[in-house]
């Protein structure tokens, strides 16, 4: 998860360096990332269904292989066309290994351990997300962009090679029935949320262009119909049960919101702190003044479960997202002043809010799961997760046409009031 984390932002700090060699538009920036997460949040709840079905080791191992298949493509890509089909396959491959990943973790962690394990499954995530930007920065700026996905295909065969050494702990769950692919449902859950982000994505030209606005919401519509056949779908590709649950939906919601903050800061600021109307960096430098929220994102996340034991869930949980709005107001003036003291503090306050949520949000989500039901729920969150994290790459982009990297952090600030509103929803027996 390191890894995958990794390569999901790695590519933020390099591309203004691949904008350039590959001739990328405005919307070929935007799709470099959201590529990516949009394959990853459409194919995502099959991903769990096939860790269920096949076995979370299995799954995971192919999603892993593909992976490094994909990052073969991009390192040769010549052409915005071939960059995003890469990117692309890296998502189809993501949809493998995150939820296969975090069932197995789920499944095969003993009962008093599991919260622990999960949340040392999302700090290594997160870890990636955050060291991601540093890791792209100093090999595109000591070798050039296309190391670093030469040097993703590495990491994943020895990702391989060491989960294919797990042995049978991550074997398909006991009890869970093997369920037939819901293929319709698959394709309405794809188009609402290609047409969600297609919508954002055409925000920032809604006066002149309203048409490209309008019709992907309307579109997205399609979820009342979605509803409907997966009501009556047997099995369906979504078990609207799961729904009716409270700590599933407050877990869906808090991790969403987590993803949708990180993503637009981690891509935005690399963006605004390499160009010459912002801080003037290198890709270097850019991702060097991030190891603040690296640190950070690694240590509160492992320690996550601590901080829910001593202070309560929905404490934590509304605590890290307050602090996800504070800290956009610290990153705000440091940006407003130049101060790189006050960013670093700034850096440090997003880690610890943003680490603590959603560390928990996965734990508080498959809390309300039984274990057979493991592959499936992941399945859902990561869907959920994903889909968050390229509304705020998709809603960022309206936020810079309004008023800049500001914008952006005013943005994340009101997740963080959202998310923090939200979470005084949790039960306290969660």
């Amino acid at each position: 998860m390191l890894a995958v984390g990794a390569n999901s932002t790695a590519i933020m700090a390099a591309l203004p360096s691949m904008r350039t060699e590959l001739g990328l538009s405005s919307a070929g920036v935007e799709w470099a990332v959201n590529a990516y997460l949009v394959v990853s949040a459409a194919f995502i709840v099959l991903g769990g269904q096939a860790a269920d079905r096949f076995g979370a080791r299995p799954a995971s191992m192919v999603g892993l292989a593909l992976f490094a298949v994909a990052s073969c493509i991009i390192a040769t890509a010549g052409t915005q066309a071939a960059l995003l089909a890469g990117r692309a396959l890296q998502g189809l491959a993501a949809a493998l290994v995150a939820p296969g990943t975090l069932a197995a973790v789920d499944t095969s962690a003993a009962s008093e351990r599991r919260a622990a394990a999960i949340g040392a499954w999302t700090g290594f995530l997160m870890l990636g997300f955050s060291i991601g930007p540093l890791l792209g920065g100093a090999l595109t700026h000591l070798t050039g962009w296309r190391v670093i996905f030469w040097f993703n295909v590495a990491l994943m065969l020895t990702a391989t090679a060491g989960l294919g050494s797990a042995g049978s702990a991550t074997a398909r769950a006991h009890g869970t029935e093997s369920r037939r692919a819901d293929w319709i449902g698959f394709v309405l859950l794809t188009t609402l949320m290609v047409s969600l982000v297609f919508g954002l994505h055409a925000l920032p030209r809604a006066r002149t262009a309203p048409l490209p606005v309008v019709g992907p919401f309307v579109l997205a519509a399609a979820l009342f119909l979605l509803l409907i056949v997966e009501s009556r779908a047997k099995p369906p590709l979504v078990e609207l049960s799961f729904f009716a649950r409270r700590s599933f939906v407050m877990g869906l919601a808090i991790g969403a919101l987590s993803m949708f903050s990180i993503m637009s800061l981690l891509l935005y600021f690399n963006l605004y702190a390499q160009s010459r109307e912002g801080l003037g960096l290198t890709a270097l430098e850019a991702g060097a003044a991030l190891l603040p929220l690296s640190a950070a994102l690694l240590a509160l996340a492992l320690s996550a479960s601590a901080v829910a034991a001593r202070l309560g869930l929905r404490q934590a949980m509304t605590g890290g997202m307050a602090l996800i709005a504070f800290a956009s107001a610290i990153i705000g003036a440091a940006i407003a002043e130049g101060g790189m003291v006050l960013l670093a503090i700034g850096f440090i306050t997003m880690g610890v809010g943003l680490a603590v949520p959603y560390a928990l949000a996965p734990r508080l989500a498959l809390s309300a799961l039984a274990p057979a039901q493991a592959g499936q729920g992941s399945g859902i969150i990561n869907a959920c997760t994903f889909l968050g994290g390229s509304c705020g790459v998709a809603g960022g982009a309206s936020a810079v046409a309004l008023g800049g990297f500001p914008a952006v952090l005013t943005m994340i600030a009101l997740a963080g009031i959202i998310g923090a509103a939200l979470s005084h929803w949790i039960s306290e027996t969660a």
